[in-house]
């Protein structure tokens, strides 16, 4: 109990050791002091909550926002001295606000609560005290014996024991952690795989020692002891070893695992991502203006101090007739009466701050982020995916973007592989209907056709169909299961009935050639792998994988031939293969590779070496050491693969095209018109990224592409990139480009940065090659941490990707071939990269204009709210009289005002979205964070405050003097004129977003309106009723004798006009003298019109005539008409209307997304 109560709060202490020992099935040792380890256990925790925390963590939480907690000493400040308002005033609004937030963030942790119980409650099978026994999951502890059958996720991290298969090997899929569909192979060590019941596996004496918990899925280092006959026998165990949480038994009746890492310890748990903590720069620049207007409103409460102690320096001010003071306030001291006023002022001027800001904020974010999922125009029809938004707080930012840095495989491109050319021993070969034409002849020729292929060919051949990590899967799944001939596939079922699986696109490509061409990998069982090389079986024993890895660059196999000898074949990056191959063509390879890069091929380099029967004897003695080492392991295996892949015999290279993806160089192109600028950041070599980037649009054929490749030192890379610097000044080129590989970029980054980022600044579009992931993300912080602070944008789709897409400000995965890692770490995820061009000019545009004029109309509206509180003490000799009734001032920010700038910021278009997508250009009206400049931020406060002293002196101008304005001669008092002034205020700063509002729909219309005539209602309601629960109603009858006075609505219809006319004017003014792109845009002309595009012959008419493109459709539906002299396309008949029209531009759907237009004339 007291071990839970700590895990609870958090207090459960760290593992002492560096490594962990599990007794399979709990067998402790019986002799000397053992204090077992202690280990958590198989519950799954994804809540952030439990029962006993909710409120006090809650509440933390909430109370670390400036605002909050303000109003949390506002209302604490009320219950403890004599202030002029309620606590009740400060208190509901306070209390609502906090409310709200908890019941979403609650009912978020209910549901994750609701998840994480089916997941702990599920069935499961544990080997306990000889026999198998059901349990639930979550009591699963470290040591345990699992059962788990095909088709089920395995409940905890288990090492395999043993399969129903004679080797002990079974097959996964990892879908759930990495994305990854193919078939894994995991095995179990031999004197385990054996042990087939569970009296076998009751009576196993074995030990687990392995490292402490860990999140990379990729890495597990231990080692296990098998005693057997009094004798210890030692087994490696590595990541082949290891089933993880999560992931699916497939081909494989049951498995039988001991349980290493339980619970919120398995690597599935140590991956889960927290909610990301980026902030907005809207977020940044609404908490500066929370300063600001504190800094007002300290102001003011300082200021009205002191004149209320000014004005007291006369004795009738200080102790008048009718307020004779106690002897308590006669002898009180006068530095705590001080405080006591200021702290009084406080309260009354302290709805300044707008405490429902934040909440109506979370409110828009949240709401607003279903417009992406709901979009049609992202959701792709072919995977059946649409747009997912993993955090909404960041749904401001995609309208700031500056700089996109984006991955090119499966971003850019498709990420289907296709093979295309090869070269084997200095000769170029491409593919012909199935057989390998060596260039300059033709697939008929008597030298074309492959079974002629000479031992050099034939072994490349082999090594491409030998050297991979591919997984088969049949029609008949189950054929492997059990006992038989393991290759009775390939023997018994045409090779239609076979697919490739594979991790990498082109390791599927490739086998997939070599078996069009005649050399077939037909297979693999245990440690025997078979390829069927022209109709001829032949099996090879597989005796180690050296593992491909991110450093090296390369993956290699050794394998003993059906002769009996020893081969290493290996295949990477030419610079991780050409630098140790000492035989072969190296040079023509060389110059092969290179061509092959130039048309946009991804190259990989092909190299194999023979083994004596000594050096192999010495090549496995030494993988064995570093592969059972239990510290620094990865390093010793990574110096037994360096002595290992040496002395190389290079046998060929290959080819594989990646297509580009579709409209790649349209979106690229708009982004580029929008001001972003691109960077394109891959691990392909050199020539093949800028292929790849001409022909995607990135590098234009006419732009001056400039170098920084293969710098050798700090001096050379400096001296170089002062060349370029001069370079880009001298050269009177409108747009440069710039290629950097790996290398060169960390010697910019180690001491150049400022040099190096004023080569970038210069150039258009930059590609960087040869990137290793952190790299990546260096280059990410290196622009966001620039003086200039732009905001960043990243975008990819595979697990190299993570780090640049969380470094950034926001990031994008894409829903690719990579697995899923991207998308889980991405704020935002979409299947293609041409969505991102809507995504970030019309959504991002939208989101943007919206929240940041429903930020400013919050400060405006609070400004008005409050300015006439703080004239109205120059009439009541500061004696903290306040202008509103407390009704008044609790529910003017809830209730009166809140709901139109809600629904203002869910629905607003300021341009049409098909216009937005057309004219990029209008995505830089709004960059640099322009709309919450400090420029614009004063307009709005000058304004409020204007508007503020219309209220008043407008209302004092009428009261003033006479007070009597009903026809009977009855007076009015200080609580009608504080209604007067409210009311006005209540019309006028509704009415002013209406003004504000450029896309009307019902349910604008409705808040706006409705909000008015609440107001109208409620007062009637509040004032007409003498209500049991309040102690006084000083509003009793005040709002319906108001109304009832003809001076009173003159007075309300003049004040409101004169506070609205200006604006009006200037709007009309500003519109027509300077207008900006955006309200240029707002009204396209027919010549506009025609200059997006009437392009002919796209469409014909039933008539003959000629068509106009689909934008030019659009716009013929907007303006009514569509001329273009040259095409000839008509104007249409149908009369002028707004793009708001619901005829073809139906609303139904989203606000955001429009019906397809359809050509009805085609």
């Amino acid at each position: 109990m007291l071990r839970w109560i700590r895990q609870q709060l958090g207090f459960d202490p760290p593992h002492q050791s560096e490594t962990r020992t599990v007794y399979v099935a709990n067998h402790f040792p019986e002799h000397g002091h053992y204090i077992p380890q202690r280990f958590a256990d198989n519950r799954i925790i994804s809540s952030k909550y439990t029962i006993w925390n909710f409120v006090p963590k809650n509440l933390f939480e909430q109370f670390r926002r400036i605002a909050n907690f303000y109003f949390l000493i506002i209302f604490l400040v009320q219950l403890m001295i004599d202030t002029p308002t309620s606590p009740v005033t400060s208190g509901l609004p306070l209390f609502f606000v906090i409310t709200v937030t908890a019941i979403k963030q609650g009912y978020e942790d209910w549901l994750r609560h609701k998840a994480d119980n089916e997941v702990n409650g599920a069935p499961v099978f544990v080997v306990r005290s000889g026999s198998l026994v059901q349990t639930r999951s979550k009591n699963i502890r470290v040591g345990d014996i699992v059962r788990v059958a095909k088709d089920e996720t395995f409940p905890a991290d288990l090492a395999l024991l043993s399969s129903d298969r004679s080797d002990g090997t079974c097959h996964i899929t990892t879908a759930s952690l990495d994305g990854e569909t193919n078939l894994k192979t995991h095995f179990s060590v031999p004197e385990t795989s054996v042990c087939q019941s569970v009296s076998q596996l009751e009576a196993l004496l074995a030990v687990v020692e392995c490292q402490q918990p860990e999140a990379d899925l990729y890495r597990f280092v231990g080692r296990i002891t098998v005693t057997q006959h009094e004798e210890e026998i030692v087994r490696p165990l590595g990541p082949e070893n290891l089933l993880l949480r999560g992931a699916r038994l497939k081909n494989t009746k049951e498995i039988f695992g001991v349980a290493i890492y339980t619970g919120m310890e398995s690597k599935m748990a140590l991956n889960y991502k927290c909610k990301s903590q980026k902030r907005s720069a809207v977020e940044k620049s609404m908490n500066t203006f929370l300063i600001i207007y504190l800094v007002i409103l300290l102001f003011e409460a300082i200021l009205s101090t002191i004149l209320k102690y000014a004005w007291q320096a006369e004795d009738k001010w200080d102790e008048p007739f009718y307020n004779q003071k106690t002897e308590l306030e006669r002898n009180s001291s006068p530095i705590l009466k001080f405080i006591s006023d200021f702290l009084a002022f406080l309260v009354l001027y302290n709805f300044i701050i707008p405490i429902s800001l934040y909440v109506t904020v979370e409110m828009q974010k949240f709401l607003g982020s279903f417009f992406i999922g709901w979009d049609l125009d992202l959701y792709h029809e072919e995977t059946d995916q649409k747009a997912q938004v993993n955090t909404s707080d960041l749904n401001e930012e995609l309208g700031q973007v500056e700089y996109v840095f984006t991955d090119k495989t499966g971003t850019l491109t498709e990420n289907e592989m296709q093979f295309r050319e090869c070269s084997v021993n200095g000769t170029k070969y491409r593919e012909v209907n199935g057989k390998l034409v060596p260039e300059g002849m033709t697939d008929d020729s008597p030298d074309g056709s492959t079974a002629h292929l000479m031992g050099e060919e034939l072994l490349f051949l082999k090594a491409v169909s030998l050297c991979h990590t591919v997984q088969i899967s049949y029609d008949q799944p189950d054929c492997l299961v059990g006992g038989g001939d393991p290759f009775s596939h390939a023997n018994g079922f045409s090779s239609s009935h076979m697919e490739y699986y594979a991790s990498s696109p082109d390791e599927k490509a490739l086998v997939e050639a070599a078996k069009r061409i005649g050399v077939a990998f037909t297979g693999s069982h245990g440690d025997t792998m078979e390829i069927k090389t022209f109709g001829k079986f032949e099996k090879y024993k597989l005796l180690h994988v050296l593992e491909f890895d991110a450093d090296r660059r390369r993956m290699s196999v050794i394998l003993q031939t059906p002769s009996g000898g020893q081969v290493l074949f290996t295949k990477g990056a030419e610079s991780a293969i050409l630098p140790f191959t000492t035989s072969g063509e190296i040079e023509k390879t060389r110059l092969h590779v290179d061509e092959f890069a130039l048309k946009g091929l991804r190259t990989l380099v092909v190299a194999c070496r023979h083994f004596s029967p000594e050096e192999y004897m010495d090549v496995d003695r030494r993988l064995t050491a570093a592969r059972t080492a239990l510290q620094q392991r990865e390093e010793r295996l990574h110096e037994a693969f360096d002595y290992i892949e040496r002395d190389l015999q290079l046998l060929g290279a290959t080819g594989v095209e990646d297509k580009l993806q579709d409209k790649v160089q349209e979106t690229i192109e708009a982004l580029r018109l929008a001001g972003i600028k691109v960077w394109v950041l891959t691990g392909d070599k050199h020539e093949t990224a800028v292929s790849v980037s001409l022909s995607c649009g990135h590098f234009h054929r006419t732009m001056n592409i400039l170098e920084l490749l293969q710098q050798r030192s700090d001096n050379e890379c400096a001296e170089q990139l002062r060349r370029l610097s001069r370079r880009i000044k001298e050269d009177h080129v409108i747009q440069h480009g710039l290629v950097v590989d790996g290398a060169s970029l960390s010697l910019a980054l180690r001491e150049h940065e400022k040099l190096f980022m004023e080569v970038c600044k210069n150039c258009s579009a930059v590609l960087c090659c040869r990137m290793a992931p952190l790299q990546k993300a260096k280059v990410v912080r290196l622009f966001k941490t620039s003086p200039e602070k732009p905001i960043t944008l990243a975008i990819g789709d595979g697990a190299n990707d993570v780090s640049m897409i969380q470094e950034a400000h926001v990031g994008i995965g894409i829903m690719g071939k990579e697995g899923r890692q991207a998308v889980r770490n991405s704020d935002y995820a979409i299947a293609r990269f041409r969505f991102l061009a809507k995504l970030l000019l019309v959504h991002g545009h939208f989101y943007y204009i919206r929240i940041a004029t429903l930020v400013q109309y919050f400060f405006y509206k609070n400004v008005c709210f409050i300015t006439p509180q703080f004239l109205y003490q120059f009439f009541c000799l500061f004696s903290q009289q306040t202008l509103y009734d407390s009704v008044y001032l609790t529910l003017y920010n809830i209730c009166f005002t809140s709901l139109p700038i809600l629904v203002y910021s869910l629905f607003e278009q300021l341009v049409h979205p098909h216009v937005l997508q057309s004219k990029p250009g209008l995505y830089r009206d709004i960059s640099k964070n322009s709309l919450l400049s400090f420029r614009t931020f004063l307009y709005w406060t000058l304004l409020g405050f204007c508007h503020a002293f219309v209220f008043f002196f407008g209302s004092y101008i009428l009261m003033g003097e006479d007070t009597t304005l009903m026809g009977n001669g009855q007076m009015f008092g200080n609580w009608t004129f504080g209604t007067l002034v409210f009311t006005v205020m209540v019309i006028t700063v509704t009415l002013k977003l209406a003004l504000e509002t450029h896309f009307w729909t019902w349910m604008n219309h409705f808040v706006t309106w409705g909000s008015i005539a609440f107001y109208f209602i409620f007062s009637l309601f509040y004032g007409g009723i003498i209500w049991p629960f309040l102690h006084t109603q000083d509003m009793y009858f005040v709002f319906v004798q108001l109304l009832s006075s003809g001076s009173a609505w003159f007075a309300i219809i003049i004040i409101v006009i004169t506070c609205l006319f200006p604006d009006v004017v200037k709007k009309v003014l500003y519109r027509h003298l300077q207008p900006t792109s955006t309200q240029k845009s707002q009204s396209l002309s027919a010549s506009q019109a025609q200059a997006l595009s009437c392009v002919e012959s796209l469409c014909c008419y039933q008539h003959g005539q000629s068509g106009c493109s689909r934008l030019a459709h659009l716009l013929e539906q907007m303006t009514g008409q569509c001329k273009a002299s040259a095409s000839n396309c008509h104007a249409s008949n149908r009369s002028n209307r707004s793009w708001s029209d619901t005829e073809n531009f139906s609303n139904d759907r989203s606000i955001l997304t429009l019906s397809p237009i359809e050509a009805t004339h085609c």
